[in-house]
């Protein structure tokens, strides 16, 4: 049965789909017209993940067997459940759906899949669904970059944001042009900086250059090296046969496309084989990595994202002049968003500088922290910002689970980590400042040497622990929300006291201000 048909197999006809439309949550689906609205907008779906939908719609509160959405969705195929599982995943994402999100997709461990969320179902006339389709076209022209008028909607399937990107025009620009010279780069930065975001907006800004389309590969929720092809493929509709590898390859061999490679930390050694396989294979394909350490594969450019600017320390600025630094314009935006009525007042102004310069102008940090202002207020979150509560500040219900708290996007990159680099990071956690190669040795307790130059180059390497090179001698520094999570670690670990101690053993032998020596405690 082919994509077209599985609306038609389970209501009963062409005729009688083409007038229903199903209602659940925000989203309004049209399968005859292969369409997917959130609040009257259009959203980005593959074919495969749209017919997944279809199918499990229709047969809301029904378990499906895995055997049978499979038959549905690739008919005459042979496939895996690993495709499966990277297709539930992407649609997932679309829809906000996970731990602490909406609820629409369930899991029945070794049965198969259920739409669980209310389902209604609403007659729309041909006429009525022609002109949404109409309008829907128009103000996606109107309201960012898209493809020229003769590309296929179909294919790009990057995430509709429903934000605007604050303060990153610039570097947006750059990558861009970047990556139309060099084919193969990379975004670096700690978790939360942006990177997503700064991807997605970069690839919309190139829409009409690449014949075949743009790919967006989550790769956030693949937790097997060996499914990187199989995402990959999924994202262009194909379905691997007996080597996900070789079919990638095949099928994309003239394409003239854009892939987005998004969240690669986890899985980095395979995607850096699968990028240099694709970019010597395919001369018209391009990629566009976001990661928060390099690929280290041939012929890779990287870019490190900064954090938005913040203020420099003033004595006097007014509201106005505070707004027109990136970090300030977000939270303010935030705040507006979570607080009716909330304007930033000039006496506000030293205090929300305090806070984005705390947080390191940080997108996620000054997000998270913007949406309690609500329940605090300016002078009060202030005061919160160096208490592990932020960490636990929740965030948007329809984001990554991993974004959703401090902790938990912190607690995605630590687990990442072998236990020794992972001690050197804790035991970091004593400076709040910047602090020499030499106080980080005092400190790492029994690492130390060649193998603390190791560890500490690799937390550099994954955004971890920052390194300023511009005075004649490194410097080393803890992004705030870094050092608080690491004192959390510190202490959960009883290393603490040690590393108090050994920190301030190291600040008696110096002469002069200590190095990084305010007590954490």
């Amino acid at each position: 049965m082919g994509s077209s048909s599985i609306a038609e197999a389970a209501c009963g006809g062409t005729a009688a789909v083409a007038d229903l439309s199903f209602v659940f949550g925000p989203f309004r689906l049209l399968p005859a017209q292969r369409i997917l609205l959130r609040n009257g907008q259009p959203m980005r779906l593959g074919s495969r993940a749209f017919d997944l939908l279809a199918f499990l719609v229709q047969r809301a509160d029904q378990v499906i067997a895995n055997d049978e959405l499979m038959a549905q969705v690739w008919p005459n195929v042979h496939v895996d459940e690993g495709s499966l599982r990277v297709h539930i995943a992407a649609l997932r994402k679309v829809l906000g759906d996970g731990p602490g999100g909406n609820g629409y997709i369930a899991n029945a461990p070794g049965r198969g899949y259920s739409f669980v969320a209310p389902v209604s179902q609403v007659r729309v006339s041909q006429v009525r669904v022609s002109q949404v389709r109409v309008s829907e076209v128009s103000s996606e022209q109107t309201s960012s970059p898209s493809p020229s008028p003769a590309a296929d909607p179909a294919a790009s399937n990057l995430p509709v944001s429903l934000t605007r990107v604050i303060g990153r025009g610039e570097i947006i620009a750059s990558l861009a042009a970047q990556l139309r010279a060099r084919r193969f780069l990379t975004i670096l930065g700690p978790g939360g900086v942006g990177k997503t975001t700064v991807a997605v907006a970069v690839a919309e800004s190139l829409a009409g250059v690449y014949a075949d389309g743009i790919r967006f590969v989550g790769l956030g929720s693949v937790a097997d090296p060996a499914l990187v092809p199989t995402a990959v493929m999924a994202a262009f509709g194909q379905t691997p046969g007996s080597g996900a590898m070789m079919s990638l390859t095949a099928a994309l061999r003239d394409k003239r496309a854009l892939i987005v490679l998004d969240n690669c930390e986890h899985v980095v050694d395979a995607v850096a084989a699968l990028a240099v396989t694709l970019l010597q294979a395919m001369p018209g394909v391009a990629i566009l990595a976001t990661s928060r350490e390099a690929l280290r594969a041939e012929g890779e450019w990287v870019q490190r994202l900064p954090s938005l600017a913040v203020p420099p320390t003033s004595e006097h600025l007014t509201a106005a002049d505070a707004l027109t630094f990136a970090a300030v314009q977000l939270f303010n935006e935030r705040a507006m968003e979570r607080m009716h009525g909330f304007t930033l007042a000039d006496d506000d102004v030293p205090l929300v500088v305090d806070i984005c310069r705390r947080l390191d102008g940080i997108p996620l940090a000054l997000e998270l922290a913007a949406a309690r202002v609500d329940v605090y207020g300016v002078k009060g979150l202030a005061a919160l910002i160096d208490d592990r509560l932020l960490l636990a500040a929740q965030g948007r219900r329809t984001a990554q689970p991993r974004h959703q708290t401090l902790r938990a996007m912190l607690d995605w990159s630590y687990d990442l980590l072998p236990e020794t680099e992972a001690a050197v990071l804790r035991r970091l956690a004593v400076f709040t400042d910047d602090f020499s190669f030499e106080a980080a040795m005092a400190v790492a307790g029994d690492v130390a040497g060649v193998e603390l130059t190791d560890h500490l180059a690799g937390l550099v390497r994954k955004s971890l622990v920052g390194a300023d090179l511009a005075g004649e001698m490194t410097r080393y520094r803890l992004l705030s929300t870094t050092r608080l999570y690491a004192l959390e670690k510190l202490r959960a670990a009883g290393e603490d006291r040690d590393a108090v101690r050994r920190h301030a053993e190291y600040c008696q032998q110096l002469d002069g201000p200590p190095d990084g020596s305010e007590n954490p405690h």
